[in-house]
């Protein structure tokens, strides 16, 4: 075995180095997976989730609770009416010439039961027999705190014999025939009333009927010409017509 270090001729190999391997063939990726799909199970609501539902809906059952009880406190509520006292004075009835002179002194009580003020604008008193209006005129404006009571002093005079007609003349002669003497008149109040904490500055009518007053005329015939309200009571008035009728409460 020889060796180049014996040859007297070596031979020197010289080049480049071989070129790289290049493919055509695409590098390999690693294999795709899908995410899984969304599962059905929904994760229980948090702690503090639950409480904010909890207190909204506390906070809507108050507010339920709540409304009708302010309403019902706060709602206006129709005015009492009530005669007081009456008295009848210089009554002189002509028969024949179905004439009628007299002079009415009433006390017209009104107790406010509501909380706010209340305003009475183009109040009016009348007197009348059966349907018959005998006298009337109007009253002063006024208004009413939280829970007051207003005396109406109003003075109805049938002045100049005033014709009335058959009936009138007839129903109070047959009156004033029994044991009592009592005469039944009938008294109205008309009002505009305004409720501003809670109806804001609309105005609304107010029609007070007061039927079956009895005057009681002291011998109990008809030469009698003064009597008054017949028992101590106060007769009590009911509200008839009332265009709030919808929103107040008529006690």
């Amino acid at each position: 075995m020889s060796s180049t270090a014996d040859d007297p001729n070596p031979v020197v190999v010289t080049g480049y180095p071989a070129p790289a391997f290049r493919s055509n063939v695409a590098p390999l990726l690693p294999p795709f997976n899908p995410p899984p799909p969304p599962s059905a199970y929904a994760p229980p609501p948090r702690d503090d989730d639950t409480f904010v539902l909890i207190a909204l809906a506390v906070i809507v059952l108050l507010c339920m609770l709540t409304v009708p009880i302010v309403h019902h406190v706060l709602r206006p509520r129709i005015p009492e009416f009530a005669v007081s006292s009456a008295c009848v004075t210089g009554f002189i009835l002509s028969a024949q010439q179905q004439q009628l002179s007299a002079s009415f002194d009433l006390n017209l009580t009104v107790h406010s039961p509501n909380r706010d003020r209340i305003y009475y604008e183009h109040v009016t008193a009348s007197v009348l027999y059966a349907s018959d209006i005998l006298s009337e005129r109007s009253l002063a404006s006024f208004s009413q705190g939280k829970g007051e009571t207003t005396v109406l002093r109003a003075r109805l005079a049938v002045l100049g014999r005033k014709y009335v007609n058959s009936d009138v003349v007839r129903g109070i002669e047959s009156d004033r025939g029994r044991g009592d003497g009592a005469v039944g008149f009938n008294v109205r109040v008309f009002s505009w009333v305004r409720f501003p904490g809670a109806l804001g500055t609309s105005w609304y009518t107010l029609s007070v009927h007061c039927d079956g007053v009895l005057i009681s005329f002291r011998n109990g015939t008809n030469a009698a010409t003064t009597g008054c309200l017949l028992g101590s009571a106060p007769k009590k008035c009911v509200v008839v017509n009332s265009d709030t009728s919808s929103i107040l409460n008529h006690q």
